[in-house]
């Protein structure tokens, strides 16, 4: 009997053995001083085809899921949605590099949401209408963004009650908040998600720019879409606790907004914001259009399209509780 254990055993081994080393192996190389994977090594691990468009653009797609890449871009479309990347994708000699963090902060965790533990739930949304009080922010004639940021805030909240969630401000008035305070406030109140609310300009010479961007905290040590200055922090932040989370509240906030609200499609990105810095929940920052944009002005001022805005983030938030829910 002894003998015929043994035996198994050796069978198992030699079986496991056997199937470690047929198991895809993933290259991992040094391109501009950071660590990229092979992107066609990565896809084949996965199951996933992968075919050049053309000679800088290229396709990986499983059963429905499509990544789009462009060599040399940091821009990614993920089913359709703009992602924009720490690092560029890389090519050499015809083979494709992703930046290994990008597949770890971005791509894993919108592919293969984190699940949370057992009879986990959101319950408590906690919105914050950017500034506020002396701090008028974005301006368009008399207009300013403090009011349209509070009266958005204010038709999501509704919509978020009718979907069942409590839902909590850090401010219901024109009163001045210090960024550190907003997230603080989320944390006193208990919240599970915090969604912080603006609108945008483009400045000078930029009256035709328009759409939607959703932010989410930039991960230890990788580059934000726009680091001002910032460089790269070793440093982790408070946020950076939610890292996998932060991103998928992100990209279902950001997909929302594109597919149901019609807005333009600008893309989901990472900053090192103070609201977004020091959120101990998942928390994502919306610039949700550009007042400087005359057209898309008039739709901020329009209560229908709040509402239909605010019904886009909802099923955003929707969506995410459904994908991250155990």
């Amino acid at each position: 009997m002894k003998n015929a254990v043994a035996i198994a055993l050796l069978f198992l081994a030699a079986c496991g053995g056997a199937w470690a080393a047929a198991s895809p192996r993933v290259e991992k190389v040094r391109l501009d001083g950071k660590e990229y994977v092979r992107l066609d090594q990565w896809a084949r691990a996965n199951s996933f085809s992968l075919k050049w468009l053309s000679g800088q653009d290229l396709l990986v797609s499983k059963s429905g899921r499509r990544l789009q890449f462009t060599t040399d871009s940091k821009r990614m479309l993920l089913d359709g949605i703009t992602v924009l990347l720490s690092e560029p994708v890389r090519a050499q000699n015809g083979v494709p590099y992703l930046a290994n963090l990008d597949l770890t902060t971005v791509i894993n965790p919108i592919l293969y949401p984190p699940r949370g533990r057992a009879r986990s739930q959101i319950r408590h949304i906690c919105l914050d209408p950017g500034h506020g009080g002396k701090d008028i922010g974005k301006s368009n004639g008399g207009e300013h963004e403090k009011k349209y940021a509070l009266l958005l805030a204010q038709e999501l909240g509704a919509q978020l009650r009718k979907a069942g969630y409590t839902v909590s401000y850090t401010r219901t008035t024109d009163t001045t908040l210090d960024l550190p305070d907003r997230p603080e406030i989320a944390r006193r109140k208990g919240a599970d998600l915090f969604v912080s609310l603006h609108f945008n300009s483009a400045g000078a010479g930029g009256s035709g720019v328009q759409g939607a961007e959703v932010y989410c905290m930039t991960p230890r040590n990788a580059r934000s879409t726009n680091d001002r200055g910032e460089g790269q922090r070793t440093a982790g932040y408070l946020g950076n606790a939610n890292d996998a989370r932060n991103m998928v509240l992100a990209y279902e906030i950001q997909r929302a907004i594109v597919r149901e609200a019609g807005s333009e499609d600008r893309g989901v990105k990472r900053a090192r914001f103070a609201v977004l810095r020091d959120a101990p929940m998942p928390s994502v920052l919306i610039e949700a259009g550009f007042m400087s944009n005359p057209t898309e002005a008039r739709k901020i001022y329009s209560a229908t399209w709040r509402r239909q805005m605010a019904q886009a983030i909802a099923t955003g938030i929707s969506r995410y509780q459904k994908l991250i829910q155990p």
